[in-house]
């Protein structure tokens, strides 16, 4: 028996748990490079709003990988009641208005344990439509009020394909109610999406979002 596999049999209890001492670095010492422990996302860029009027990433899209996360942080309006929107570019930024038709439905809970519902929101929604979508509706802008959540993208760089969209939000919503926002859809063009912008339906927002590859 080897060395490293006699230290390891000496290091098991009856019930086949490893000892702190199974792998030590006497033990490990032909291993001169470990696997790489990524879980498959790969941070590309990330920006913070302050008193922003949006954010945009007009690069980090590209046919590096197949999908694209966007994670909303501390998301605040400076308007009471705002809605967080988004559109997408086919031409790095200069306009953003590719056509959307989409889907939205939310849940809610108010503070007071007096209404809570689910529903589709149909007036949310964008049937062919190159307005912006909105990810996240109401949000408040008072003091400890904001918003957080994700979008993902996917084969944005694809020039045969609709380009599909999944969001997911968590709110505090202006009326004092906890808001669980869902919208997806598809941006109805063929040419390769390459930026995106971020902002509030009216005024100015402070937060961060951060921009992932996925592969």
């Amino acid at each position: 028996m080897g060395a490293i596999a006699r230290n390891i049999a000496n290091n098991i209890t009856t019930s086949g748990v490893f000892t702190s001492g199974a792998i030590t670095n006497s033990s490990v010492t032909g291993i001169t490079v470990l696997a790489n422990a990524s879980d498959g996302i790969t941070l590309i860029s990330s920006q913070t709003a302050s008193n922003s009027a949006s954010i945009s990433f007009t690069s980090g899209l590209t046919s590096t990988y197949k999908a694209y996360k966007f994670v909303f942080s501390s998301i605040h309006p400076r308007t009471d009641g705002a809605d967080f929107t988004f559109n997408l570019s086919t031409d790095a930024g200069s306009n953003y208005n590719v056509t959307k038709t989409t889907t939205v439905f939310r849940a809610f809970h108010d503070e007071g344990d007096t209404i809570a519902q689910l529903g589709y929101r149909d007036s949310q929604d964008l049937a062919q439509s190159t307005s912006d979508q909105i990810i996240m509706v109401g949000i408040g802008n008072g003091a400890d009020e904001s918003s957080a959540g994700s979008l993902q993208l996917f084969n944005p760089s694809s020039t045969t394909y609709v380009k599909h969209f999944i969001t997911r939000m968590s709110g505090y919503y202006s009326g004092n109610e906890n808001i669980d926002w869902y919208s997806a859809g598809y941006g109805n063009t063929t040419s390769a999406v390459n930026a995106i912008r971020f902002q509030f339906s009216s005024g100015n927002f402070d937060g961060t979002i951060a921009l992932y590859g996925i592969k």
